[in-house]
């Protein structure tokens, strides 16, 4: 496997999409039967290809990602040959970004010494997708840019 296998609830929620993968190669609903009764090997390996396939069209698609600690803020823009980076890191104790208070006190206070921007750019390696699920593996969530787009006026994206 490349990625990760989907959760039972994913393979719920993609159930047409895989009924439609089982179709391509052939494998009526009465044989997907037979498969997991028999060859569960066989079955597991399919749901890892499927699984694969479903992440590679996600990543393909994700244009950013966050990771939201309680002290600090990873942003970032997957832009075709790299990926764009804002950090923001808080150095005041006490002060929870995670929360709506904490994220509150950080719109506030922009501009407070304890308030850290930075930025930075990476390429990619060979394999862009395998670097964005590296990402998300390790705790970051695909959204819409919304957070990245505001905070990109407050500093100088490499």
């Amino acid at each position: 496997m490349k990625y990760a296998r989907l959760t039972k609830e994913q393979l719920e929620e993609l159930h047409p999409e895989f009924i439609n993968f089982l179709a391509t190669q052939s494998i009526t609903a009465d044989e997907w039967a037979t498969i997991k009764e028999k060859q569960p090997l066989v079955a597991e390996e399919e749901i890892d290809v499927f699984s694969d396939l479903v992440w590679e069209g996600v990543l393909t698609k994700a244009q950013y990602l966050e990771h939201i600690s309680p002290n600090q803020m990873h942003l970032f823009f997957l832009r075709e040959n790299n990926m764009a980076l804002i950090a923001i890191k808080i150095n005041k104790e006490n002060i929870d970004i995670t929360t709506a208070e904490g994220y509150g006190w950080l719109k506030e206070n922009l501009g407070d010494d304890d308030v850290v921007f930075m930025s930075a750019s990476k390429d990619y390696s060979e394999d862009r997708n395998a670097d964005k699920f590296k990402l998300i593996s390790e705790g970051a969530v695909i959204t819409r840019g919304d957070l990245y787009k505001w905070f990109e006026r407050f500093v100088d994206v490499k």
